[in-house]
């Protein structure tokens, strides 16, 4: 199999980059591993959020709770529009 020609990689790039663009404005999570091995989340606000596998893991543990403090706790909280 041939190698990929300089143009092929910058249409492949170009499309990429596209895909990554149609994504953030549909409101997906997009979630990536980082260079120090942690999962980031793209698409809750301006800024990725960030943790490593055991702290996603306890969080996830935790959904139940964090659900019924929210409910708890619905008229102090804001919602963005």
């Amino acid at each position: 199999m041939a190698e990929p020609s300089y143009e092929e990689l910058k249409a492949k790039l170009a499309q990429l980059e596209k895909e990554v663009e149609v994504k953030k404005r549909s409101g997906d999570l997009i979630f990536k591993v980082g260079e120090k091995g942690g999962v980031s989340v793209y698409g809750l606000g301006r800024f990725p959020v960030t943790l490593y596998k055991e702290q996603w893991s306890k969080l996830l543990d935790m959904a139940d709770d964090i659900r019924a403090f929210i409910k708890e706790n619905e008229p102090k909280l804001k919602a963005k529009p």
